[in-house]
């Protein structure tokens, strides 16, 4: 499994729960970029509608080898290919207050491409000083015993 893409915030910004894989709906275009390395993450989300799933506000630029009409739109919304058990499951736990869909990594998987995504609950401002000071300890406490 070779890694396209990652969401370095939402690990940051996200208490993780519930971890699921999707497959991706793309154009050939589209897919030539992604395999390349082209494409990114940041500040995108998984939305639900009409019980379907959809990657939102991922950035794919345009693959420079193909022809692509001037309409091409690279942060479109693209649909993401669960089981509709799963979907169900999720249903559930989005009408929880407080509860998103946050994409993790995009990777290949033979040769489709799939993107990783999980159920979490934004960090408070104090959750993410812990987290950094846990951090920052544990790697003095390496340094420590690196040194003996």
């Amino acid at each position: 499994m070779a890694n396209i893409a990652f969401n370095k915030r939402a690990v940051f910004d996200y208490e993780l729960t519930d971890h699921f894989e999707a497959g991706l709906v793309l154009t050939g275009a589209e897919v030539k970029s992604v395999k390349n390395g082209h494409m990114s993450l940041k500040g995108s989300f998984v939305t639900m509608h009409s019980a379907e799933l959809f990657l939102t506000n991922a950035n794919i630029p345009p693959y420079p080898f193909a022809k692509i009409s001037l309409s091409y739109d690279p942060t479109r919304s693209r649909k993401l290919l669960v089981h509709k058990s799963q979907i169900r499951s999720l249903i559930g736990k989005l009408h929880t207050k407080g509860l998103t869909l946050v994409p993790l990594r995009v990777y290949t998987k033979r040769r489709l491409i799939k993107l990783e995504f999980a159920v979490g609950r934004g960090k408070k401002a104090f959750d993410k000083r812990a987290d950094i000071a846990k951090k920052e300890s544990k790697r003095n406490i390496q340094r420590a015993l690196k040194s003996q």
